[in-house]
């Protein structure tokens, strides 16, 4: 293969007078964890060889937010942790440092918090209607009586609320005003009261207001706000305009400005009406900061090359590391299991169509329900197209988005969309039309043309605001419909190996050759060079530590089935029926990943993990509808089996047996993770090893008291003789870092794959000025042959960065060069 050398001048990297990061550090604030909490730790992160320090988000969010993307006020930065002074110290100790600040910024959606005064911009539009100052600020549909913005927090209906007198008015100061306000009460939850209304009886009161009280169950039918994704709590504001964008921004802005922050991370940009135009807006006002983009991609999907940013935040990245070190040959076997197991013999397509369809009749009803109603109406306004009927118009539409193979298309109203876009929606349409009456296929054919801006129906209405809209719309649901579907529900499903159902990731792409990987690095080097790469984040389903342990079933596949087998039949054959089969599969598979030091993890981690997970599974039991019998039938089932010695023997033995193979996989997808193509990520705590599943377990505090002195013992005396696996991967991890530190021209270096004798290693170089000046070498699986194998290093002398030994160019046995890590980093001496 040839060489790439990332072009001079490169459109997605940015100009010489603004911050390129070379290594970040994820930290996630929470009033736990401040602005003082981060300065502390400077003098660690700086040890540890980060460039940047990566803060979550930092302005002011709702009450109790222990991670930041509910926020209610972008004018201030939170006061829990630690306000605009507190900010400003944390950033000058880093600064000072000699290190730089990446921000976390949520431009797509606001907390409706409780209670719901901390968002003054909505409760100044609920109250003042048309009159607020904030009336562009939020999607929304705002009527003047009755049917206003859905507040579905009651209860009950709200004929038993009103009648059991659980509404009531009152008068209260509201914190930044110094008049008393009239208000209506129900709970903890205080609501304004339009101006003039204040003396009507109760229930006309509530009817004339510019929202409506309602029984939570209403939410998913009638909703009449766009949310994120199917969170009640989160509305979407309109940052597409100007006017919203300049004042939800201006702090951020003016801290860019100031120094203060050098760099951004955007929270799901999808979820915007046009993220190439948001990424305009924000560059121009930032002069081209380094910025990446949260943005999923599918298996064949590449950025939109007309992004104004450096990149994604590196879920792409991460499938590809993921799969690299999983056996395609145990495939076939978890398979099987997992099929006798949950009795199910669903394709995933199948399955992911089902999910979505669930998610499409329940809680994103509203959302589509919404998109076909505009459809509906743009048609019955147009005499040409007149004759689609709503029922058609709305059957169309839930199997657009359902059948949707990404998260969205990128089509701009007013804009001939990209040839690739439009084959996008085209392709969807064809996989749509197979569930169709053939009376729909016309109306699928007219939905779709509007849907791509294309003129029909009656000439000169191709531009009308209420297309242009269903354009934006469609888009935005299918999105939702996506993450509810697949990720937050089908990998929780289909848990034949569950090391592979992760964001940007899945069961479809459980593997990837070197090849693969090769022609990936290559293609990120020529388009998006300075992407960031990520291992762990915030999202991740499960940490890249619990993922290698899991991965470790597709090595370890016929023992593994074994053991299964004989801990099944340990345990009571009754209580063993009842279980779910998905589930019990994917609890199994989670006692392994996290099992550390001959014992599993605290029950009460567990358990919680098992029922958030059987909850999002949405087959047996539901967040909404939670079937509390088969729930706890589910935690005793796993409480008995972490707490039966017989089993903690069984998996003790099994663990010793994978403990090599995972191992080896931490510490050699770290060594890609920091000197592949990119800017890589270290999530909090990820310098050693973790046992971190979904949110919010994976917010959990991080001793850093320990991990400062474990490094500065490294530092002084060297790695151990026999180090266990946090100080090899602490090791490797640091001294990574500290290369790309002192080295920062790595990020502009080429690639160029190295021949090597065996498909259970892969060896590439890193170029500069076509010259090799970095070779890593990793072992993808222990290979029984491996003293056998060879890998062939460019002329000149090589330093490896992980042991100190030097090697001439030339052929090396590849065990030679690894020693005794099962990775290699190696410098040219010059």
């Amino acid at each position: 293969m040839e060489s790439h050398t990332a072009i001079p001048n490169h459109p997605h990297v940015p100009p010489a007078n603004r911050h390129q990061p070379v290594t970040s550090y994820r930290i996630q604030l929470s009033p736990s964890f401040t602005f003082h909490d981060a300065q502390a730790i400077v003098p660690y992160l700086r040890a540890l060889g980060v460039t940047d320090v990566f803060f979550s988000p930092i302005l002011q969010a709702a009450p109790g937010s222990t991670h930041g993307y509910d926020v209610v006020d972008h004018g201030r930065i939170s006061t829990e942790l630690g306000g605009q002074e507190g900010f400003e110290a944390a950033a000058d100790a880093i600064h000072h440092a000699g290190m730089h600040l990446i921000v976390d910024i949520v431009p797509n959606h606001m907390a409706v918090p409780t209670p719901l005064y901390h968002n003054r911009a909505l409760w100044s539009l609920l109250r003042d209607g048309h009159d607020s100052l904030y009336f562009s600020w939020f999607d929304i549909e705002l009527s003047d009586a009755g049917d206003g913005l859905l507040m579905p927090v009651l209860a009950d209906r709200i004929g038993k609320v009103l009648t059991n007198g659980d509404i009531f008015t009152d008068s209260i100061v509201i914190p930044g005003e110094s008049e008393p306000s009239h208000v209506i009460r129900y709970g903890d939850h205080v609501f304004p009261i339009r101006r003039g209304t204040e003396s009507l009886p109760i229930a006309q009161m509530l009817d004339a207001q510019f929202y409506r009280l309602a029984y939570w169950r209403v939410a998913n039918e009638e909703l009449n706000y766009r949310r994120f994704f199917d969170v009640d709590t989160l509305a979407a504001i309109n940052v597409e305009n100007p006017e919203v964008f300049a004042q939800s921004h201006a702090l951020i802005i003016d801290l860019v400005n100031r120094g203060y922050i050098d760099a951004l991370r955007i929270d799901h940009p999808d979820g915007l009406a046009d993220p190439r135009e948001y990424l305009r807006n924000l560059a121009q006002a930032t002069g081209q900061v380094w910025t990446v983009a949260e943005k999923i991609l599918g298996t064949d999907e590449v950025l939109p090359s007309d992004w104004p940013c450096a990149g994604t935040t590196g879920y792409d990245a991460l499938m590809r590391l993921q799969g690299l070190f999983t056996d395609p040959a145990g495939l076939a076997a978890l398979t099987q299991s997992y099929v006798e197991l949950s009795q199910s013999t669903e394709t995933l397509t199948n399955m992911e169509i089902a999910a979505k369809r669930q998610i499409v009749e329940t809680s994103l009803f509203a959302e589509v329900d919404r998109l076909a109603t505009l459809l509906a109406e743009i048609c019955h306004s147009d005499v040409r197209l007149r004759d689609h009927t709503y029922r058609a118009i709305h059957n169309v539409v839930t199997e657009l988005v359902i059948h949707m193979d990404r998260y969205r298309a990128y089509v701009v109203p007013k804009e001939r969309p990209h040839p690739n876009e439009e084959r996008v929606v085209r392709s969807c349409a064809e996989r749509a039309a197979q569930e169709l009456e053939a009376d729909h296929l016309e109306t699928l054919e007219v939905v779709v043309d509007i849907l791509l801006g294309n003129e029909i129906g009656s000439a000169g209405r191709t531009h009308e605001a209420a297309r242009n809209e269903a354009i934006i719309r469609f888009q935005q649901v299918c999105g939702a419909v996506m993450a509810k579907g697949v990720e937050d529900t089908t990998f929780y499903r289909y848990t034949a190996l569950t090391s592979a159902n992760e964001v940007g990731a899945g069961p479809d792409t459980p593997t990837i050759s070197p090849d693969d990987f090769h022609a990936f690095q290559q293609q990120q080097l020529r388009t998006w060079p300075v992407s960031m790469t990520t291992l762990t984040t915030h999202d991740t389903k499960r940490c890249e530590d619990v993922r290698a342990y899991i991965a470790q079933l597709s090595h370890h596949h016929d023992e593994w089935l074994s053991l299964l087998g004989r801990m099944r039949r340990l345990l009571n054959d009754e209580e063993r029926n009842e279980i779910d089969g998905q589930i019990e599969m994917l609890m199994w598979q989670t006692i392994i990943g996290t099992w550390r030091d001959n014992a599993p993890i605290p029950f009460d981690r567990l358990s919680a993990y098992l029922l958030k997970a059987a909850r999002e599974q949405k087959t047996w039991t539901t967040w909404t509808q939670p079937n509390s019998n088969a729930e706890q039938t589910l935690l005793t089932y796993a409480q008995t089996a972490v707490e039966s010695p017989e089993i903690r023997e069984l998996l003790a033995d099994f663990m010793n047996r994978i403990e090599p193979g995972a191992r080896a996989m931490i510490v050699a997808q770290k060594a890609l993770h920091m000197t592949m193509v990119g800017v890589p990520d270290i999530y909090q705590g990820e310098e050693i090893t973790q046992t971190s599943l979904v949110d919010p377990d994976n917010r959990r505090p991080v001793d850093f008291a320990s991990l400062q002195q474990l490094l500065a013992r490294l530092e002084s005396d060297g790695l151990p003789a026999h180090p266990s696996i946090d100080e090899e991967k602490l090791w490797v991890t640091s001294r990574l870092a500290q290369l790309r530190a002192r080295t920062p021209q790595l990020l502009h270096a080429g690639y160029e794959p190295l021949p090597v004798s065996t498909g259970y290693a892969l060896a590439f170089a890193r170029m500069y000025d076509q010259t090799p000046g970095l070779i890593t070498v990793a072992l993808r699986q222990n290979d029984p042959a491996l003293a056998t194998h060879s890998v062939v290093l460019p002329e000149g002398q090589w330093r490896n960065v992980l042991t100190d030994e030097e090697f001439s160019g030339g052929t090396h046995p590849i065990a030679d060069l690894l020693g005794r890590f099962s990775a290699a980093v190696c410098e040219r001496i010059s």
